[in-house]
């Protein structure tokens, strides 16, 4: 019988065939914790080893909320820095750790595990990259190996050309709308067809990465020339094996074909990631926005700031919003400088953050207060995500939060683009 391209991975850290159901201790490629789930493994860490595994397989990064905004934060990272040091192991500041790990660390092929919710992100890559606990990681940093029930994996074939104005963010929020946010539990989202295989792979990290909050262990793209490309383009050259992908005769627990060749922007509705209906729908209602961003590991690559460059050529913003633009990461940030994309927002009006995950998490850089209105690029918006609880989020693409920040309220991109 075949076996579907994470069934293959987990057989090659195992050093067996595997399958579906089967239960295994698999060897790791990478172990990341950031600023907040590094420093609740560390004392786990210590009562099981006094050295981690392989220092340089240890990725530790600062950006949930950095630099810290309070004492509190302060104090779990300087716990983290004595660790680090300890260890020999070196502390990022450059961005969001899933754009990082993406940027610098994830080949085809690869099995990580990542002390974060979003670590699925990676899948983009066609790497199988794994979100756990800080006691998991702990484990993991100890061993270098962790174990798994191999997961089912569910097939999401994707087909039909985007019309104008629709992107990757809107195909992931009308796949969420279908699947729910159980209706990955536990299992691997793979993601084909004839659209993904047409998506970049800024655009195929935004649809791996949404994948958890469909509940989904890890997401995955199969690596073809697109991820040859990418990876060419941040310079780390790597070979992958032609036949990491899925057999024709692989088993699934099911097929999901989704056409998106009618697809318009989509936008979540609090509280809920399946609360997904029509930007065009709302636009009648004028809801009014008092908050955009447009950053996080979701959305904020240079891709999606191409899009935002090109709609505010010839608009003012709303004076009334404020418009939060946050970089995924220092090369992002660096990339939209070399093409004066920083001074450009900057004579908008826009607030330039440094590249993290504050608004993302309510943890700073914007916080909302009761009853206001964000629309905001990332990837969650239940109640209290942002900041209070009487706050609302609607989640959209670049282009949507784009043109929301010119109108001051829920806008179609369709007519700025």
């Amino acid at each position: 019988m075949g076996q579907t391209i994470v069934e293959k991975i987990f057989s090659k850290h195992a050093g067996k065939k595997v399958y579906a159901g089967d239960f295994v201790i698999a060897k790791l490629d990478l172990v990341m914790a950031h600023d907040t789930t590094c420093a609740w493994a560390i004392d786990p860490f210590y009562e099981i080893a006094q050295k981690v595994w392989d220092k340089n397989k240890i990725f530790i990064p600062f950006d949930h909320a950095f630099p810290a905004p309070n004492i509190q934060m302060a104090k779990l990272q300087a716990k983290i820095r004595v660790f680090a040091n300890e260890q020999g192991i070196t502390i990022t500041t450059d961005g969001v750790c899933h754009q990082i790990l993406s940027e610098r660390f994830i080949n085809p092929g690869n099995l990580i595990l990542g002390a974060d919710s979003h670590t699925p992100t990676g899948g983009g890559l066609g790497a199988l990259t794994v979100g756990v606990g800080s006691t998991d990681a702990a484990v993991a940093m100890a061993t270098g190996t962790c174990w798994f029930n191999v997961p089912q994996t569910i097939r999401i074939e994707i087909t039909g050309k985007l019309k104008k104005g629709v992107f990757a963010k809107d195909v992931i929020l009308s796949t969420a709308k279908r699947i729910g946010p159980e209706g990955g539990n536990y299992r691997v989202l793979e993601y084909g067809g004839e659209t993904v295989k047409n998506f970049n792979i800024s655009s195929r990290l935004t649809l791996t990465n949404m994948s958890a909050e469909m509940g989904a262990k890890a997401a995955i793209v199969a690596p073809d020339y697109q991820t040859t490309a990418y990876l060419k383009e941040n310079s780390r050259p790597y070979v992958f094996n032609c036949n990491l992908k899925s057999d024709r005769d692989a088993k699934y627990e099911k097929i999901i074909h989704i056409n998106v060749a009618d697809l318009s922007p989509q936008i979540a509705m609090p509280p809920d990631i399946d609360n997904v209906e029509e930007v065009q729908k709302l636009e009648s209602k004028k809801i009014k926005v008092d908050q955009v961003f447009i950053g996080s590991c979701t959305n904020c690559r240079i891709e999606d700031l191409d899009v935002v460059y090109l709609m505010w050529q010839k608009h003012d913003l709303n004076p009334q919003v404020r418009t939060i633009i946050t970089p995924a990461s220092k090369r992002v940030y660096l990339q939209a400088l070399a093409k004066g994309y920083i001074k450009f927002f900057t004579k908008k009006n826009t607030i330039i953050l440094s590249p993290g995950c504050g608004p993302c998490l309510g943890r700073h850089g914007g916080v909302l207060y009761d009853n206001e209105i964000c629309v905001s690029t990332s990837n969650r918006n239940f109640t209290g995500r942002m900041g209070s609880p009487k706050a609302f989020i609607y989640l959209a693409s670049p282009a949507t939060a784009a043109a929301s920040a010119i109108t001051g309220h829920i806008t179609d991109p369709r007519k700025y683009l």
